[in-house]
């Protein structure tokens, strides 16, 4: 018999051109690592056959480790873009110990069934129309014992719809390596059960779940229930809109008004409020409250569609601290999970953005370089497979002579900033230059580098003295033969 193999409608994920409500402002997001698949901090294709997946719901086990369950997962045969291939599991865990979060997060181990082979945790039939898939939504921990919320779903429709069975939570006393079904069910028979996929935050003696329909186009809406009761179905209470009462989940009154999907929830300790991220439309957005139940703030744009076409998730990392924000972001082209990071005020609002225009190169429209970018020598826009994140990045290539790919950012005078990128080159590249200089003139901070097999974040700081702009730029001199330098997502932020 041949292996399975399957070419899955997205769960979370997008048609590439993007849907009508999602926005092109500015995102403030700074991509800091690849979490997962070829070239990721850990290796994660290499470590546990995790080539491709997605979410990375993230949750603290209590023990001085995050878990993160990712969805549908794929193992040597994937190719991008997508979810496609053998080894097809429904979900996976990964376990981490890794507390400096600014250049990346690694992983030290996983839920295995086989030495270097990440197991699936619930079983999924695998049929359309039955059960296609089993997809992991929130996590909480109570003591030891870890909890897992999942939905199974039915069918996959057009993106942004699926049908899901129910929903349900699991649990493991063993750190997520093995889950016991059979927990508190939400069933889904008519389709607008209000808890198909939730959030969770334990919090001053309780577990509140929050909660979204099948599907991409509904509310958001909220329960709690005592923490040592999270398997007792009739310990649920909903909130009504004006008190938390038991019965039936159709009592619950929405929190925030449709559409939400992938919602993704903490209580944040810097600025002393409740955190929501999920998407909305086409984006990963950002709202704030004082109490779980709202009012809510209005939304602001984490990452646009523009510069992540195919983006969802946006799940919160539970160590984040202080004004940095960190959250995994999946990406359907290549159907992977990123680590990145945005900085808050104290009262919750996005501070401090990246000041790169277009930092992703995802907003340019042809194979040739256009503003905000600028480009010297012989150089393009690749569209396809090879970008680090989505679809596109910039490259120069020749055989002699000096190219480069450069932006004009305003910034502040006197102030000191970081600039980071991502760059990989040929294997002959023995002379490449990634920094920042005055416009048209010299220097201001640069790193040299030569080979650079995979996808390499360089890193630069500086001071802007009495400039009021710079020009970040990344260029090769190509004097050893046919050379080439590939880069992607640009990041400019105040130090």
């Amino acid at each position: 018999m041949k292996p399975l193999r399957i070419a899955l409608i997205p769960l979370l994920g997008l048609a590439l051109t993007g849907p009508a409500q999602a926005s092109t402002v500015h995102s403030p997001a700074v991509v800091v690592s690849k979490m997962t698949g070829p070239g990721s901090l850990s290796a994660t294709d290499a470590a546990w056959k995790v080539k491709a997946t997605d979410l990375g719901i993230m949750w603290d086990n209590g023990s001085g480790e995050i878990l993160a369950a990712f969805g549908d997962t794929f193992g040597d045969s994937w190719q991008p873009p997508g979810a496609n291939g053998d080894d097809w599991r429904s979900q996976v865990l990964l376990r981490s110990t890794d507390r400096n979060l600014a250049d990346g997060m690694s992983f030290g181990s996983a839920a295995t069934d086989a030495p270097g082979h990440a197991k699936e945790l619930i079983p999924s039939r695998k049929v359309d129309g039955d059960e296609i898939t089993v997809i992991p939504t929130a996590g909480v921990s109570v003591g030891t014992r870890q909890y897992l919320a999942y939905m199974s779903v039915r069918h996959w429709g057009e993106p942004g719809h699926w049908d899901t069975n129910h929903a349900a939570i699991a649990y493991s006393d063993d750190n997520g390596q093995n889950w016991v079904t059979g927990g508190p069910r939400w069933d889904n028979p008519g389709g607008a059960n209000h808890f198909q996929m939730a959030a969770f935050v334990r919090r001053d003696g309780y577990v509140y779940m929050f909660g979204t329909p099948n599907g991409r186009n509904g509310a958001a809406y909220v329960a709690r229930v005592p923490e040592g009761a999270i398997l007792t179905k009739s310990a649920y209470r909903y909130w009504t809109g004006s008190a938390w009462q038991s019965g039936a989940d159709t009592l619950a009154a929405p929190i925030v008004a449709a559409p939400v999907s992938e919602l993704s929830v903490q209580f944040n300790a810097y600025t002393g409020k409740w955190l929501m991220t999920y998407l909305k439309g086409g984006d990963v957005v950002l709202r704030s409250a004082s109490a779980p139940t709202g009012p809510w703030s209005g939304p602001a744009v984490v990452a646009s569609f523009a510069d992540f076409p195919g983006l969802y998730g946006g799940f919160m990392h539970p160590w984040s601290s202080g004004p940095d924000l960190y959250m995994a972001l999946s990406e359907w082209t290549p159907y992977n999970v990123y680590l990145i990071r945005v900085r808050l005020n104290p009262d919750a609002t996005i501070t401090n953005p990246n000041l790169v225009r277009d930092p992703s190169f995802e907003r340019q429209a042809t194979g040739e370089v256009a503003a905000p970018w600028s480009l010297r020598g012989n150089g393009g826009i690749d569209q396809g497979t090879w970008s680090f994140t989505a679809d596109r990045n910039a490259f120069v290539r020749y055989n002699r002579g000096w190219h480069d790919i450069y932006q004009v950012v305003p910034v502040t005078p006197h102030t000191n900033y970081t600039m980071t990128g991502w760059l990989r080159t040929s294997p002959n590249n023995d002379n490449g230059f990634f920094g920042v200089r005055s416009p048209g003139g010299a220097p201001l901070a640069e790193r040299n580098f030569r080979a650079l097999g995979n996808w390499t974040r360089h890193t630069v700081t500086f001071n802007s003295g009495n400039r009021g702009s710079v020009e970040v730029f990344a260029g090769i001199w190509t004097d050893n033969g046919d050379m080439w330098l590939q880069l992607d997502d640009f990041a400019l932020v105040k130090s």
